[in-house]
């Protein structure tokens, strides 16, 4: 209960500082006159993004093909994990953003061999950044190769930290870089197992936890950014948080089977179109570079949440109760949360019964009715994380 009355101070005093008739003349207007026509201009770019998201997974399915030459589980990146490989293929790091540890594994013919390359690829994953991370990426090095469509936005990769500031608080000297990777990579803390995949070569295994508060370290990245959102979009800061939190757990480099891009998952064909258009009042499709961006990500989240807040739930009246229906709409859709009311995706069929609803009846016929379960975990994961936001960014 005092998550519930916490999230509705806050959004007193941001939600509710603009009025729905000020926002229909000022940030509406343009994305309502174009909405209609957009829609068929939509399905047209779905086609041709299709055609290319197809080229695409031909690359990663060839490209994971490759890795099965060397590994048993030939890994890659997802919404939570960022995996990156060495030229060779052999060496690998596995940076886990929910669990909070980095898995470093190299196939190698002697342990001394395998202590060199796991310590060179240990330094090299907590202190790279985010441009060099994408550059030096064996698989976004050949996407890069195929040809977007013309009407796609796409943007270079900003240099930000990914690790360096949770290890180290710090961009470290090398004294303390080398302090750092020794005191990790000590013999006993390196594990090996045969490789079935290479002959005559084994595969040794170095673990390391990041610190417990890496988490929060990872969000003050961002926080100037999400900030600076907050205020465009009218949306609190503990939300944006706490949906980054929970879409990716601040892996810059995540990616899902969606496929959806970066810190708040951005799908490109649906968010994408929806938040560009209102954004910038261009008809465009975003590229997974594009949204590999933080600033770009962060602003099209935000933008997303404005939407479906202001506009797609704009007829449910208690504020709270629609926090809760965007909340769960950003995981699995407006429709979907219609029906859960109405048996309905319309919207104006299931906002009458939202409304003669309390938002506590609202949250608990989200938690009961919604039609999957993962947008029900979501809720809940996002609503108690705005609370721990709310504590640390006050």
């Amino acid at each position: 209960m005092f998550v519930k009355t916490l999230i509705s101070l806050s959004l007193s005093s941001l939600l509710l500082a603009q009025s729905s008739n000020d926002f229909q003349k000022t940030q509406m207007g343009a994305f309502e006159n174009q909405k209609s026509q957009f829609s068929s201009y939509k399905t047209g770019i779905e086609d041709e993004f299709n055609s290319y998201q197809n080229s695409l997974q031909k690359e990663y399915d060839k490209y994971t093909k490759e890795l099965s030459l060397f590994w048993e589980d030939p890994i890659i990146s997802t919404k939570k994990r960022w995996v990156a490989y060495s030229e060779d293929k052999k060496t690998r790091t596995d940076v886990d953003f929910e669990n909070e540890t980095i898995v470093v594994e190299t196939i190698a013919s002697s342990e001394q061999e395998a202590k060199e390359k796991l310590k060179k690829a240990l330094a090299n994953v907590v202190t790279i950044d985010t441009k060099k991370a994408h550059e030096s990426d064996l698989l976004e090095q050949r996407l890069s190769k195929i040809k977007k469509p013309s009407y796609m936005a796409d943007d270079e990769i900003k240099a930000e930290p990914i690790l360096s500031t949770v290890i180290f608080d710090k961009e470290p000297s090398k004294d303390a870089l080398i302090s750092y990777v020794n005191e990790k990579a000590k013999d006993e803390n390196i594990r090996s197992s045969s490789s079935k995949k290479v002959k005559g070569e084994r595969i040794y295994t170095l673990n390391v936890s990041m610190p417990s508060d890496a988490m929060l370290k990872r969000s003050k990245i961002y926080y100037e950014e999400v900030k600076k959102q907050s205020l465009k979009q009218n949306i609190p800061v503990p939300l944006i948080f706490a949906v980054i939190h929970s879409e990716s757990s601040y892996n810059p480099r995540a990616r899902s089977h969606i496929p959806a891009y970066g810190l708040m998952q951005i799908v490109p064909k649906t968010a994408g179109i929806d938040s560009y258009l209102f954004l910038y009042k261009e008809k465009k499709i975003v590229s997974g570079s594009y949204l590999y961006n933080s600033k770009n990500n962060i602003t099209m989240g935000s933008a997303y949440l404005h939407i479906l807040y202001y506009k797609y739930l704009n007829k449910i009246k208690d504020p709270q109760s629609r926090l809760y229906c965007t909340i769960a709409a950003y995981n699995t859709g407006a429709g979907n949360v219609a029906w859960a009311f109405a048996k309905t995706n319309n919207m104006h069929k299931a906002a009458p019964i939202i409304n003669s609803m309390t938002p506590n009846e609202v949250y608990d016929a989200l938690l009961r009715d919604l039609k999957y379960s993962e947008p029900k975990e979501y809720l809940k994961k996002v609503s108690k994380r705005m609370l721990s936001y709310h504590k640390a960014y006050q």
